[in-house]
């Protein structure tokens, strides 16, 4: 039996190949080695029941994940799914290798990730090169769920952000200057909180504010991540993760604005890189 990951900072998605029967698909919290050790990746996914029954039974695991992008990194998740599936194979990787998977599949072409945080690479149809991003929310992620968020809390804090728009916030969340320096200087996964202001982008996005802001937003994320590529006009750019998704005419119009080729934009790329995993796998059993 194969299993395979593909986690967030936010969530993680599990995709199970269960004998004669659909693929069981189930989620945990995100489980990014830069913001959880390897006890808080072993009880995340202990926390979730559906597994339970097939540990014994697992043979693979590829987990592909966000912050899995240095060898000790990846070593802290490798550790802690060992423990979890003594008898399994275990690969690490990083979440943008699976997102290549899920939409370039071996054709070569930029894929990046538009999620809580943002990553971009060049997949040459079986490797990711080097990248210079992916450098976390405090110095880069630009267009991404935490830059957004940075962005509305420090408006809404110093009173920039409209009147109308600031009323609206500041019913919803109640927040104040303490809590909002507590959840992101104090608290664990800051990154996650300041993306969890999506929903309320995505209920007034029609807002000329929230749309001056993500177009701001996608143009960074476009100037400083894929127009760093030669030649970037001439691949498509795939992209992955929930701010790309919901957000796609924002995204689509900036990318059109600067000649970048649309490719696939996916919420969440489990299936896709399931199915990728599992039919490589069996194949090369056949050889």
């Amino acid at each position: 039996m194969i299993l395979v990951a593909d986690s967030g900072s936010s969530s993680s998605d599990w995709m199970l190949q269960v004998p004669d029967s659909e693929p069981l698909l189930f989620k945990t919290k995100g489980l990014n080695p830069f913001f959880v050790n390897e006890k808080e990746i072993e009880r995340g996914v202990k926390d979730a029941s559906e597994i339970i029954p097939y540990i014994d039974e697992i043979k693979e695991v590829y987990f592909f994940g966000a912050g899995c992008v240095t060898p000790d990194r990846r070593e802290i998740v490798s550790n802690a799914l060992t423990l979890l599936f003594p008898k399994a194979f275990i690969a690490v990787e990083t979440d943008l290798l699976g997102a290549a998977y899920a939409t370039c599949g071996t054709e070569k072409g930029l894929v990046a990730t538009l999620g809580t945080g943002s990553d971009i690479s060049f997949f040459n149809g079986e490797e990711l090169s080097s990248s210079l991003h992916g450098i976390g929310y405090v110095l880069g992620d630009e267009g991404s769920g935490a830059w957004f968020g940075k962005r509305l809390t420090t408006d809404f804090l110093y009173g920039t952000m409209p009147r109308d728009l600031a009323k609206l916030f500041a019913e919803k969340y109640r927040l104040t200057k303490d809590m909002v320096i507590r959840n992101v200087y104090q608290k664990e996964r800051p990154n996650s909180y300041l993306a969890s202001f999506a929903p309320f982008m995505a209920a007034h996005r029609l807002h000329p504010y929230m749309d001056k802001l993500l177009t701001d937003g996608f143009d960074e994320f476009v100037r400083t991540n894929i127009m760093t590529y030669p030649n970037y006009w001439e691949y498509k750019c795939n992209f992955v993760g929930s701010i790309g998704y919901l957000f796609d005419m924002h995204l689509r119009n900036v990318c059109e604005l600067h000649g970048v080729q649309m490719g696939k934009i996916l919420r969440s790329p489990i299936a896709d890189i399931f199915h990728f995993v599992v039919e490589r796998e069996t194949t090369n059993l056949l050889y």
